[in-house]
């Protein structure tokens, strides 16, 4: 009866309970922490919005935070989230990120990690990802059923265990059209758009081009299709 009070009094008066208060006294914030790298790649884009559409379903919030690919922003951003300001934290790791310990102290404070795309494989803990082997893996199937005889791997230089992944699956491609493994057809690119734009230019501007190219980060496909552009090299559409 006391309680109908004063709910019925609350809702007179439109009352809003403070979150921030309740989540001090439930020890609870509803809060989930994204850690991504960038949000200029689409990937990324798309997965805020999954994570947005399910955390809202279940009354939670969510904070997006950058590390801009450093390992510094990482940790700085994992040792806030110490505090009590999330309950879990969905994490890609960083370009630089080649440790766990950080993540390890985070997820001794009972804060539960879950990687998405980016992952340490000897933590204990859950992880969503793609296939990277098998998906490079089928695009340079691809590309040589398309009549590719010199196909590119397209890279950044990167610890990532998804680079060396697909890297592995580029070459297994290759092995099994019995297409010899060449060093020099993998590009290494880095941050630098300029730099990877000149780079390319130059690549497939040379006699030995390659007639095909393997990208395994996105954002460096965009740079592919603008030298092809300038150089007015066709791209067929299946490919």
């Amino acid at each position: 009866e006391t309680k109908e009070k004063v709910l019925a009094l609350a809702h007179q008066l439109d009352y809003t309970p403070n979150p921030y208060a309740s989540s001090l006294r439930k020890r609870k914030s509803k809060t989930i922490g994204v850690v991504i790298p960038e949000v200029v790649n689409s990937f990324f884009s798309q997965s805020i919005n999954g994570i947005e559409i399910v955390a809202k379903e279940k009354g939670y919030h969510v904070l997006i935070y950058l590390t801009h690919e450093t390992l510094a922003n990482e940790k700085s951003i994992l040792k806030d989230f110490e505090s009590g300001r999330v309950d879990g934290v969905l994490l890609s790791l960083s370009r630089e990120t080649t440790d766990s310990a950080h993540i390890k102290e985070l997820i001794k404070k009972d804060v539960p990690v879950v990687f998405f795309d980016r992952a340490f494989s000897d933590l204990n803990t859950v992880k969503v990802t793609t296939n990277d082997f098998e998906s490079a893996y089928l695009g340079t199937k691809h590309l040589i059923m398309g009549g590719c005889k010199r196909p590119a791997f397209l890279s950044i230089l990167s610890n990532l265990n998804i680079i060396s992944s697909r890297l592995d699956g580029y070459i297994k491609a290759l092995q099994e059209f019995n297409i010899p493994f060449d060093k020099n057809n993998i590009i290494s690119c880095n941050t630098d758009w300029d730099y990877n734009y000149e780079l390319l230019k130059k690549r497939l501007r040379s006699a030995k081009r390659p007639d095909g190219i393997l990208s395994s980060i996105e954002n460096l496909s965009i740079i592919v299709y603008k030298v092809c552009e300038d150089l007015k090299l066709k791209i067929p559409k299946d490919l």
